[in-house]
């Protein structure tokens, strides 16, 4: 992923979804749009704001790539970086997505320590050690 100069307001996207559940993918990128019409320097997408632990691989990946391609390194307009969360249950799965992440034009990615586990602080450091090292 290169290296994204965000600004001082990066919003943290929700996710719209349509009645049946499905992500609104037309939907998302009108509100980044939106969001950056209005001031949003940067965009993350699919975080716990944007409902991502909900969603599956694949939608994340859509979602992603849709927004890169609304408001991002893709976008026909205005340009900011946009941020995906790679974050999973585990590291082996979040260094797995993370990878997936990449091809969808995201300019960096947000990991988190894995959800419903607790490690410690060395814990902590090799997990984001190891996403480090494996994915770009």
């Amino acid at each position: 992923m290169a290296t994204a100069k965000f600004g001082r307001v990066i919003t943290a996207m929700i996710t719209p979804f349509l009645e049946d559940g499905s992500v609104d993918y037309e939907g998302a990128a009108a509100l980044a749009k939106h969001l950056v019409a209005h001031g949003s320097e940067g965009i993350l997408v699919g975080g716990t704001t944007g409902e991502g632990a909900t969603m599956t691989t694949e939608e994340k990946l859509k979602l992603y790539k849709t927004i890169v391609d609304a408001v991002g390194r893709n976008a026909p307009g205005k340009k900011v970086p946009v941020m995906g969360n790679i974050g999973t249950i585990s590291t082996r799965d979040t260094i797995l997505f993370g990878r997936e992440a990449k091809k969808t034009g995201i300019d960096c990615a947000l990991a988190i320590v894995p959800f419903y586990v607790k490690p410690n602080q060395e814990g902590m450091y090799q997990h984001f050690r190891a996403i480090a090292k494996h994915v770009d």
